[in-house]
């Protein structure tokens, strides 16, 4: 953190000094140490949080201020490419400017106030990281989606966040029309589109005529800023609400220990922009001042981001183990990564065969982070530090984690047992606030002075902690995690379907895929099984978001149960896993 206020301009100083509670005159640059060391204290949870913070207003404005006094490297804050020579390269100055347009967008055209909520699903266009700065700019709290989201997903999700506008794609708008009537506090639609379409506002003439006057509005560091949907193993997926201060705050001191950025890096991390790991690049790498890459890329293609990274000075990578291991498959003799000097992978167990064969064809280490929807990185293999193969790394501050047993009694090393994050007697500042509207769900996630993951885990002697796997049934699959209910609805729609389960199944790819175990109804019983396995998963593919089908399908005469009836997942789980 020391390295980036160094040359913090006098105007940027005394707005810092007012963050961080320190009132004295302005001193001659460089910048005091005491301002420093505040930072520093609340990036380490040992000083409480200002009681207002905003990340675009705080962290953003400052770089551009910095921009503008030479005090920041030459390189972009956003750069972003398509395949096919189309390239957009915004500086901070650039960002704020149509970021500020964005918010009369926001404001004007769609009368949103602060608190309010907007669901942003949107491939890796430009528009989508401008409206999340508009939307801090406004207070508007976004709920990002994944572009797969069928008409069934999307209605719930508009339903149960009450969202009151949505921003899409020419894609999605056909799926957003069809439900509209049934979510009756969506009020305006957002296309991001060069035609028009009949009931939606275009984003792009809006954002062309809007001013680039506006004012930020100024959040409380608890204010809510961002909701994400994520799976469970029981009913719909809960909504897991973040603040300005546990995103906006949360990954400047926690991600960027892990990520090893610097003011002049240029980070590319491949995920959709709908999973909270698009948010894991945003706030890290421009609250270290670093340019943010994107490739707009429909699927993932490895000889494409092979040749992207020979191409462009990309300096720090983040992607998903699995694409890791369709990575070192290719031959990466044929390709020269000049620039590229950290990697990162996260969202999935990393296979330690992967990490040793990138590591001996491009000489560059893997470094693994563990997190949730509900935090930042909880644990990391932090640039610098010693790495041991198949350990998660670390536990990254401010997180005190521990390996905690069903009660929250904390084990000793070597013990397996529940991945814990200490809550009390003080809950880290970089946490989730809750899972929106289901108190149930969220004190049944604390034990003790602990938050449980719902993993399982070990920890050594010397603090490195080994992921075993997960206490409940989710699964996670290339990093999206799936919970069975919603699979096993899908399938129970189907008329062939009496009864099914829904686990998680080894993949020498993926890490895990989901499998069905499916009971026939009478009237489907001598069908030919490999049709009817095409047939089903299509079926899924309709009426849920198509990652979810089961690649795996087993016809069975029963399903293991309790005594009440129950059916038994873990038993099935653990023949797949051969357990």
């Amino acid at each position: 953190m020391r390295l980036w206020l160094r040359g913090l301009g006098l105007q940027v100083l005394r707005s810092f000094q007012k963050f961080c509670g320190v009132h004295t005159q302005v001193p001659p640059l460089p910048v005091p140490q005491k301002i420093l060391d505040s930072w520093e204290a609340i990036s380490l949870g040992r000083q409480p949080v200002p009681e207002y913070f905003n990340f675009a207003h705080d962290v953003l404005d400052m770089w551009t201020q910095l921009e503008k006094t030479g005090q920041r490297p030459s390189c972009p804050a956003f750069w972003w490419v398509d395949g096919k020579g189309a390239e957009v390269k915004w500086s901070f100055e650039e960002l704020g400017k149509q970021s500020r347009k964005a918010a009369n967008v926001l404001g004007d055209a769609c009368s949103l106030q602060p608190g309010d909520r907007m669901m942003l699903v949107l491939p890796r266009l430009p528009e989508w990281w401008l409206v999340s700065v508009a939307c801090m700019r406004t207070g508007v709290v976004m709920i990002p989606g994944v572009s797969q989201l069928t008409e069934k997903d999307l209605k719930y999700r508009l339903q149960v966040s009450r969202a009151k506008s949505i921003i899409t794609s020419d894609s999605l708008a056909p799926h957003v029309d069809a439900i509209s009537s049934e979510c009756p506090t969506l009020q305006t639609k957002l296309l991001v589109s060069d035609t028009s379409r009949p009931g939606w506002l275009n984003f792009r003439e809006l954002l062309q005529e809007a001013s680039t006057k506006h004012s930020c509005v100024r959040t409380k560091s608890q204010d809510a800023l961002a909701i994400y949907f994520t799976s469970g193993t029981t009913g719909a997926p809960k909504m897991v609400e973040h603040s300005h201060c546990s995103y906006g705050l949360g990954f400047v001191a926690s991600g960027s220990r892990w990520m090893g950025l610097t003011g002049s890096d240029i980070f590319w991390n491949t995920t959709d922009t709908g999973w909270v790991k698009a948010a894991w690049s945003l706030f890290p790498t421009w609250g270290i001042g670093s340019c943010l890459f994107v490739h707009e890329m429909p699927r993932v293609d490895t000889k494409l981001i092979l040749n992207t990274l020979s191409r462009f000075p990309i300096t720090n990578l983040c992607c998903v183990p699995t694409i890791f291991r369709l990575l070192v498959q290719e031959d990466l003799t044929k390709y020269q990564f000049q620039s590229l000097r950290h990697c990162l992978t996260g969202g999935e167990a990393l296979n330690p065969d992967v990490r040793d064969k990138w590591k001996s064809q491009t000489g560059l280490e893997l470094h693994e982070g563990y997190g949730q929807s509900e935090t930042v990185t909880i644990c990391a293999n932090a640039r610098g530090t010693k790495i041991k193969s198949g350990s998660m790394g670390r536990a990254s501050p401010p997180y005190d984690v521990q390996i905690v047993d069903d009660e929250g009694n904390v084990l000793p090393p070597g013990e397996e047992g529940n991945i814990g994050v200490r809550i009390r007697p003080t809950r880290p500042f970089c946490f989730f606030n809750c899972y929106l509207d289901n108190p149930e769900k969220t004190a049944a996630s604390e034990q003790g002075d602990f938050y449980i993951t719902g993993d399982r885990g070990r920890m050594d002697a010397d603090g490195y902690f080994w992921f075993l796997g997960r206490n409940d049934d989710v699964i996670n699959s290339s990093s999206y995690r799936i919970g069975p209910v919603e699979v096993e609805s899908a399938l129970a729609e189907h008329p062939a379907v009496l009864e099914c389960a829904v686990v998680s199944s080894p993949d020498p790819i993926r890490g895990e895929v989901v499998k069905a175990f499916i009971v026939l109804t009478p009237a489907y019983s001598s069908h030919d099984p490999e049709a009817l396995t095409r047939e089903l998963q299509e079926h899924v593919k309709k009426v849920t978001a198509p990652y979810k089908y089961p690649r795996k399908v087993a016809f069975v005469s029963e399903l293991p149960k309790t005594v009440s009836g129950k059916i038994q997942r873990s038993k099935l789980r653990n023949q797949e896993w051969g357990r």
